[in-house]
């Protein structure tokens, strides 16, 4: 038997962060340059050390899922929910001397699966349960099982009906739980008692509204709730059973803004909530305190937050990354950071026209180098961290290098400003090479955050420019709506303004044109953009998982990728002077060197989408390895930049974009 076991080393990319419920340790998923998926645990102390991870490498050179569903438990263990289509297998890992010790526990059959970390007392013995498993299938009812990491039989305690989501323990001992039940076309909180196994009304604020319960504290029965009860989904909080109603203070409603309750502390105060704040690129974090009504942001670097935290006797513990830090848990002290009293605002980012981008540095010193992130007010982070934050188990880049930071910008589009991730410094614009990254999706958005296809292009020399263009997430519903129905609209218009633009200002400047990369629906966009564009404005294309209509990818692809696909309209043809939104009609107009990647096992866009567009290109005459370069990456799936192996198609990508030789 095979038992070598992969060699770890530092993560570049981590995920699915989750705590254990005494805050005592930290799991995720984690991925190195070679991009082979393992679980790490991470101790959590309380006496002022770092936050430490610990890889759980499996025996046999094998890789963990990246749909698997973790759970931390307070002895360093980590529970896994592996999924095969209907079949999930429970495994617990804990340590071992070479590998982790893998103990199988049970498999279970549903269509649908899901884990949820019960309170484990101190000191509890091994047949007390570690976790709730709540099961669908094709009946719209809910099963309930204890879960015990001692490789006994799950125990089945309970079927509800209705469909339910969430979970939020309401006691200590780890017997009632608040869900959401979805039923008559309505999301409503319900309480489970796990000891008798039924449910009682939770949340019932209006009479046809949304409610559910987000946080809550069982010692003051303090809670924080959403529900569009007020005319729109929006925070509130209250005491639940406390004879008064619920609030929803108009500090805790932003138009544009999503904010998210992630964790809870009692203080002499009364209770505070740690409140992430996402719109656009970035994540902002403040502190709310309903004894005085007071919103206070709290002066985090900019980046993104990873919507989960527990807070504890050490800090706030949340994940964080940024374009130039790796994933990993920042710890912070709250009352250090509210010492540094009210962060100061600035005008807020204004568009800007390409013509006035700036050709070389012209931020004075602090701000050089330095991420624009979108915050309250518009608020400016210098890059050095302040008093009371702590990122524990980031990764240094290798000895002699560094990671390549990046900026948030907004770049005038043709409907209204559009943000940018951008690479390259400040003179990002007049750059040797320059590539415009189009991100996945559609219902999706690049983030400022680490991205290890980015990084390397950044490194390669290319400046990059990830555009969140109309379609993209975290703008407010009329920008993510902006093209229902029509795929390679709006959104192709906001490219191909980009690149008019862009190519224009380099050629003034005698530079080659920007070149093209997506992924995905990206890649579709990407496509369609080369083939749209006047040749002397795209330079090259490389596609990664591209599909070549909304219409072929319905005919092809899936039940659940049709599915999604006609529920955002994808197969309604676009009626213009375009003409159809169909790539393999337009391969004719394809004259840019193009690279094409996909993986063979694709689960998503089936390879067949890409194996029609280069049969379509040997057709009409064009030549592989002189006009275009076809990649299948065997074994991989839809996520091919970030399955094992990847770094080699990072090299490869980030080498073509540059030089344009697809040989």
């Amino acid at each position: 038997m095979n038992v070598a076991t992969r060699t770890t080393t530092q993560a570049l990319r981590r995920l699915s962060f989750t705590f254990s419920a005494d805050g005592s340790h930290a799991a995720c998923l984690a991925a190195a340059a070679d991009s082979a998926w393992y679980v790490e645990s991470w101790r959590l102390p309380t006496n002022g050390e770092p936050a430490a991870p610990t890889p759980l490498p499996l025996s046999g050179n094998r890789s963990e899922s990246l749909r698997s569903q973790l759970v931390a438990l307070p002895d360093g263990s980590v529970l896994i929910c592996r999924h095969d289509g209907e079949r999930h297998d429970l495994v617990r890992l804990s340590y071992g001397e070479n590998a982790a010790f893998e103990q199988q526990l049970a498999s279970l059959r549903m269509s649908g699966l899901r884990l949820l970390p019960l309170p484990v007392p101190p000191g509890a013995g091994p047949r007390t349960p570690v976790a709730l498993a709540l099961g669908t299938d094709t009946r719209p009812t809910t099963t309930a099982w204890l879960v015990r990491s001692d490789g006994s039989e799950p125990v089945q305690i309970t079927e509800i009906p209705g469909l339910h989501g969430g979970g939020t323990w309401l006691d200590h001992a780890g017997t009632l739980l608040a869900l959401d039940r979805v039923a008559g076309g309505l999301v409503r909180s319900v309480a489970l008692d796990l000891r008798s196994g039924t449910t009682t009304p939770l949340l019932e604020i209006g009479e046809r509204s949304n409610d559910r319960l987000v946080l809550f504290d069982p010692d003051s029965r303090f809670a924080m709730v959403r529900s569009d009860a007020p005319g729109v989904d929006r925070l509130g909080w209250g005491v639940l059973g406390g004879g008064e109603p619920l609030r929803f203070p108009e500090r805790l409603h932003v138009a544009g803004m999503f904010l998210r309750p992630v964790a809870l502390r009692q203080a002499t105060d009364g209770p505070r909530v740690a409140v992430q704040i996402d719109h656009g690129a970035g994540s902002a974090l403040a502190l709310w305190r309903p004894a005085v009504s007071r919103l206070d942001p709290l002066p985090v670097p900019p980046g993104r937050l990873g919507a989960v935290g527990h807070w504890g006797e050490a800090g706030l513990r949340i994940p964080y990354s940024s374009p130039d830090h790796p994933a990993a848990l920042a710890t912070l002290d709250v009352d250090a950071l509210l010492a540094h009293g009210p962060v100061p605002a600035g005008p807020g980012p204004m568009p800007l026209p390409l013509q006035l981008a700036p050709l070389a540095s012209g931020l004075p010193g602090p701000w050089r180098d330095t991420v624009l992130p979108w915050q309250p007010g518009g608020l400016r982070s210098a890059h050095t961290p302040p008093a009371g934050w702590r990122l524990d188990g980031s990764t240094p880049p290798g000895e002699g290098g560094r990671w390549q930071p990046a900026q948030s910008l907004e770049l005038a589009g043709p409907a209204g400003p559009l943000e940018a991730v951008v690479y390259g410094g400040d003179s990002w614009l007049s750059s040797p090479h320059l590539v415009l990254a189009l991100h996945g999706g559609p219902a999706d958005a690049w983030r400022l955050e680490f991205d290890p296809a980015l990084q390397r292009m950044a490194a390669e020399g290319l400046a990059v420019v990830a555009p969140n263009q109309r379609g993209s997430t975290g703008y407010g519903v009329p920008h993510a709506l902006a093209i229902r129905g029509a795929w390679g609209g709006p959104d192709l218009d906001d490219v191909l303004y980009l690149l008019e633009g862009i190519a224009g200002q380099r050629a003034a400047l005698g530079l080659e044109p920007p070149a093209l990369f997506g992924v995905s629906y990206g890649a579709f966009l990407a496509l369609l953009a080369a083939a749209h564009a006047p040749a002397e404005q795209v330079a090259r294309c490389a596609v990664v998982a591209p599909f070549l209509s909304g219409a072929r990818l319905l005919a092809e692809a899936a039940p659940p990728v049709r599915a999604l696909t006609t529920r955002l309209g994808g197969g309604e043809p676009i009626a213009d002077a375009r003409g159809p939104r169909d790539v393999l009609q337009l391969a004719h107009r394809l004259s840019a060197p193009l690279l094409v990647v996909h993986g063979n096992r694709d689960e998503v866009v089936p390879v067949s989408q890409s194996r029609s567009l280069r049969h379509e290109l040997l057709r009409i005459g064009r030549v592989e390895g002189v006009d275009f370069r076809y990649v299948e990456a065997a074994g991989s799936g839809h996520e091919v930049l970030a399955e094992e192996g990847a770094a080699v198609l990072h090299e490869l990508l980030a080498a073509f974009l540059r030089t344009g030789r697809p040989g």
